[in-house]
């Protein structure tokens, strides 16, 4: 048995239950304890079943010493935000509106997680309906700060130590976001690598889904048990993925070329964000250049609300015409604008999200990745919002992969991340990257 086994990255515990040193069951408990003792104050979970997780784990456990086959997340706990089908769990979406709301079917990639033998501890807690208005997770570094949103639980999950891997998903900046505040590492792929069968709707041009993880290479390995082609999702890519797993434990063949932009929104980053991505920026030298873009790119910003609040008017009408009274008053007037956005606006704004998406496919031809913040500082204090994606928003719009590493620390002792972005369908390549990075500075650092 592991001492604290809780503590593993999911790598690691991978490697420990392979070779009989660890158990399935004894690193559940491991993580039910460390649950136990930690959740009151942050709320990372909307939904926690501690026994049917012990009966998965010993599942496992008798797979395994049976000797038969055994997937690449066998016996490794899981936390699911709470958008998302799980069948025999409740999918309340973090409104009361979906209430112990059960679904018969599953999402596919929660399929593709129980193919892989991982174990689905919970649900972890969302803002409602996935979008603004936080609900009661707070970050695990300070109880006084908020862990950002959309995907709040599944970045405190891992943060605080509950599970090793948790599944968000990002709309504008959701994933990317939490992982900084929460000083976890989060990546999103590239639009349609992971399916969104059986996810909430808000955004059908734009709904992406994420990792959260304690190293590259397990956000790398969860996104690879998660991509497959799904005919039912519309933006679901037909052909074959990158290898996550094999890019982030991959040495790059010649020093990246990155590049940063001086955005008219980097005046929103707080002091110690913008001093430390500086000295980051210090350190790597030439190795970035430093660009100042076309004055449409900032536009891009209201390109993607335009599509943004559009699309959730028009998926979830229902819900907000029946519902309205259980609406929060954060999101009502967000709604009420979005229905006055004409088609042909909305319909403008979808060219100008494909320009993007050429225009940075054009890009990536002479650089590696962009360099970027992941959020505009350290965490926003709980009751103040979770905090601007701006940061996030170019990216998410023209579906780039985006790995987030915690690097730096602010002035109140919390995480703030730096932002890595790659060209399209090259996951690999940006993972690869990223590794780069972080073995880079930390060699300066020694």
């Amino acid at each position: 048995m592991i001492k604290d086994s809780y503590k593993l990255t999911a790598s690691e515990a991978l490697k420990a239950i392979a070779s009989g040193r660890l158990s399935s069951l004894e690193l559940v408990k491991s993580c039910l304890d460390q649950i136990k003792s930690t959740d009151d104050g942050i709320k990372a979970w909307a939904f926690l079943d501690g026994e049917v997780a012990l009966a998965q784990a010993e599942e496992c456990d008798r797979i395994r010493k049976a000797g038969r086959a055994t997937g690449a997340l066998h016996g490794i706990p899981v936390g699911v935000k709470d958008i998302i089908d799980t069948g025999k769990m409740p999918t309340e979406c973090g409104t009361s509106i979906f209430a112990g709301r059960q679904t018969d079917h599953v999402a596919r990639l929660v399929e593709r997680l129980r193919e892989a033998g991982a174990i689905i501890m919970g649900k972890t807690v969302t803002t409602e309906l996935a979008f603004v208005h936080a609900n009661e997770t707070r970050n695990p570094h300070n109880l006084d700060y908020s862990p950002g949103g959309s995907s709040s639980g599944s970045a405190a999950a891992v943060a605080a130590l509950h599970v090793p891997l948790a599944v968000g998903t990002q709309t504008n900046g959701s994933v990317i976001r939490p992982a900084s505040f929460c000083g976890a590492f989060g990546f999103k792929p590239t639009r349609g690598i992971i399916s969104r069968s059986g996810v909430l709707q808000t955004s059908v041009s734009l709904d992406q889904v994420g990792c959260f993880g304690r190293s590259i290479a397990d956000v790398a390995l969860l996104t690879d048990v998660l991509s497959c082609y799904d005919q039912h999702d519309p933006t679901s890519l037909p052909r074959p993925r990158p290898d996550m797993l094999s890019g982030a434990q991959a040495d790059v063949p010649v020093t990246p070329d990155l590049a940063w932009f001086d955005l008219p929104f980097n005046e929103r980053l707080s002091v110690d964000a913008r001093d430390g991505i500086e000295a980051v920026l210090d350190i790597l030298g030439p190795q970035v250049t430093r660009m100042k873009p076309a004055d449409t790119m900032a536009d891009l910003v209201a390109v993607q609300a335009c599509i943004h609040e559009y699309e959730i008017a028009e998926h979830q009408a229902k819900i907000f015409d029946q519902h309205w009274d259980q609406i929060s008053d954060t999101l009502k007037p967000i709604i009420t604008r979005a229905r006055k956005i004409t088609k042909t606006e909305y319909e403008d704004a979808l060219a100008v999200k494909t320009s993007a998406e050429a225009f940075f496919a054009n890009f990536f031809v002479d650089y590696d990745a962009i360099i970027a913040p992941a959020a505009a500082g350290e965490a926003p204090k709980f009751g103040d919002g979770t905090g601007d994606p701006v940061f996030c928003t170019l990216w998410t719009l023209a579906g780039l992969p985006c790995v987030t590493l915690p690097i730096l620390v602010g002035e109140n002792g919390l995480p703030i991340g730096v932002q890595l972005i790659g060209p399209a369908e090259k996951d690999d390549r940006l993972l690869r990257t990223a590794r780069w990075l972080q073995k880079h500075l930390a060699e300066i650092e020694d």
